[in-house]
């Protein structure tokens, strides 16, 4: 009767419900049954460790060796796994926080399992091993080979490159000889412009140039350029965000060719390449609103296909900031040319470019200290309302805190917007730090980025050397928790049109971006992408290598469950939201979702005792 007891309780919980019935009752009659009292030490750090312990009652805490609360185990949860995947030795504290009943199992027995059983085995594979990175699907590195190949592996010659004060005659001789449609213009091994056909029909047979002008006098300097060492579908989307054809590839100060949209279309169609495209073309807000109104198609697609949820993020990132530039564009077209420079700002998931097919939006205008309330108020009160205006038109809907262009307050002159900054950070009030989310997250899209990077300036070196703005920004970012509770259980909406769900944006991906800001601000560096602040921080030792990847992990997999689920809602023809009902999740995908947010608390942990106000 014991022995069915035990089968029934083992047979019920994750992931001994992934075992064949025979194997159930063979490891039941090799497990030994122990009690112990509340406030027992079952293990310390370097004891050894021979059994995986299964909570059959009661409920066990686990410490690091800096008193870090790491995990509460309930009713049917395991510990010990790391401490025999460490060849037995224990690495953390578990103790009893009540009386407690485990289901010991001896490692021989434990690891028969794993052999034998792959779908066991991998429930069990060390969360540093890649646990959550595993579990991302894999199939879009088949269908989409850009989002796993090097931009490297696009180029197939070496750089075809002319002098400066090469005449362009012999310039496009040399692109006839050597079958190109671009030429690379170097001087001292240094690239210095791009010349391309487009450039010899419009600069010089239109303008009916003398055969031997220079190629410096037609060629665009300065261009676009890229890594080799990038993915190279981080080509395809600096190419549709520039609305370019060619670009130049270079590893470290040396060039190594050029990568163009005909490489990109022989790896694959790129949707997203296709769909700016479309939108440059097009003459009207309604026209424009046709080719956003495919982008919740093109999510559908990438998820199929299994893309990462931060290649979406780039992808619809790319797209937004494509329909405001092409807004600016017919805004300048209808207005006349700007009175004074500026540059419209993307903020927000649109600037760590994270967007997901729902999305807001969040922007500002930043214009030159030459502006004149007076004289250009007018052209830029319209041109705000009308890219906005367009905006919304096109669904990406006005934002419900008004932080938009759109609104006086973010659309004024550099030495405004840098007062603004100064006060948020030298008087951090409630106020100050809920802009912080959204303004400290800045991107230029369109305009005049030397101006963008005078007031980035301003803000990098202030929010380095402010320590209690840092500690009031560490304790505004632990107001977001996982919804993770006591017992590892997952903490659901009570109440309300979203009864029982959970809110994989607010608790799940916000307290990872919330993290990744303090961190890169706390060191000044102009990274915005959430991926990318956190390995900053790792770099400088902020954090560690197995926190920045966990967290890095945890995004992808609460990121790839949100995006997932929207697309999901998209393709039943209902609006898309962030809420998502865990009956909706198989046993797997809910456990690896409470291993996504238990990295998430365990680095909150960190991060409050990091940033105590009191230090400062």
């Amino acid at each position: 009767m014991e022995l069915a007891e035990i089968i029934a309780f083992l047979a019920a919980r994750h992931p001994f419900d992934l075992l064949p019935r025979e194997a159930l009752e063979a490891l039941v009659r090799k497990i030994e049954i122990r009690y112990v009292r509340k406030g027992t030490v079952i293990m310390s750090p370097g004891d050894v460790v021979t059994m995986l312990s299964v909570v059959r009652s009661g409920a066990v805490e686990t410490h690091d060796g800096e008193g870090n609360l790491l995990a509460r185990l309930g009713e049917g949860e395991v510990f010990g796994v790391r401490a025999l995947f460490r060849g037995g030795r224990a690495v953390h504290r578990s103790a009893a926080i009540e009386d407690c009943l485990l289901y010991q199992i001896p490692a021989p027995a434990f690891e028969r399992l794993r052999r034998d059983h792959a779908a066991f085995a991998f429930h069990f594979a060390p969360l540093e091993g890649g646990r959550l990175k595993e579990a991302q699907p894999l199939d879009g590195e088949r269908s989409f080979p850009l989002l796993s190949m090097r931009i490297a592996d696009l180029l197939r010659r070496p750089p075809v490159t002319v002098a400066p004060e090469t005449p362009v005659r012999e310039a496009s001789q040399r692109m006839r000889d050597e079958g190109v449609s671009s030429l690379l213009v170097s001087e001292g091994g240094k690239l210095v412009g791009i010349l391309t056909d487009r450039d010899l029909r419009n600069r010089v047979l239109a303008a009916g140039l003398d055969p031997q002008t220079a190629v410096a006098a037609v060629m665009t300097r300065d261009p676009h350029r890229i890594d080799a060492d990038r993915p190279a579908f981080d080509a395809s989307m600096a190419m549709s965000r520039h609305n370019i054809h060619h670009l130049p590839v270079v590893q470290g100060d040396t060039l190594i060719g050029c990568v163009t949209t005909t490489n990109l279309v022989n790896a694959q169609t790129v949707s997203t390449v296709h769909l700016a495209g479309e939108m440059f073309s097009r003459r009207s807000v309604e026209g424009l609103r046709d080719v956003v109104r495919q982008i919740p198609g093109l999510v559908f697609h990438l998820v199929q296909a299994g893309a990462t949820a931060r290649g979406i993020g780039l992808a619809t990132s790319t797209l937004a900031d494509a329909a405001a530039r092409r807004l600016l564009q017919l805004g300048e077209e209808k207005l006349g040319p700007p009175p004074v420079p500026y540059v419209w700002l993307a903020a927000g998931s649109q600037a760590r470019q994270e967007q997901s097919a729902v999305s807001d939006q969040d922007n500002a205008l930043l214009l030159d200290e030459a502006y004149d309330e007076a004289r250009h108020g007018d052209y830029f009160r319209e041109l705000a309302q009308m890219v906005c205006s367009g905006l919304d038109t096109c669904g990406y809907v006005f934002c419900p805190g008004e932080a938009m262009a759109m609104t006086t307050r973010w659309r004024q002159p550099l030495g405004v917007w840098q007062g603004y900054f100064r006060r948020w950070i030298e008087e951090p009030d409630p106020k100050a730090l809920m802009l912080s989310s959204i303004f400290f997250d800045l991107r230029p899209v369109h305009g005049s980025e030397a101006l963008f990077e005078t007031l980035r300036a301003t803000i990098l070196e202030r929010a380095r050397r402010s320590r209690i703005f840092q500690a009031y920004m560490a304790k505004n970012a632990l107001t977001h928790h996982p919804p993770l509770g006591f017992f590892r259980n997952l903490v659901l909406i009570r109440g309300g049109e979203h009864h029982h769900a959970l809110d994989l944006k607010h608790n799940g991906v916000v307290p990872i971006v919330d993290l990744a800001r303090v961190h890169a601000l706390t060191l000044g560096s102009p990274a915005v992408n959430t991926d990318e602040r956190l390995h900053v921080a790792r770099d400088a030792g902020l954090i560690s290598a197995d926190g920045a990847a966990d967290l890095i992990e945890a995004l992808e997999y609460i990121g790839h469950l949100r995006i997932l689920h929207q697309a999901r809602q998209v393709r039943a023809g209902k609006p898309a939201d962030n809420f998502m009902q865990p009956k909706d999740l198989s046993g797997f995908e809910r456990a690896h979702l409470k291993d996504a947010f238990a990295v998430v608390k365990t680095m909150q942990a960190a991060l409050a005792n990091t940033y105590q106000a009191d230090k400062f």
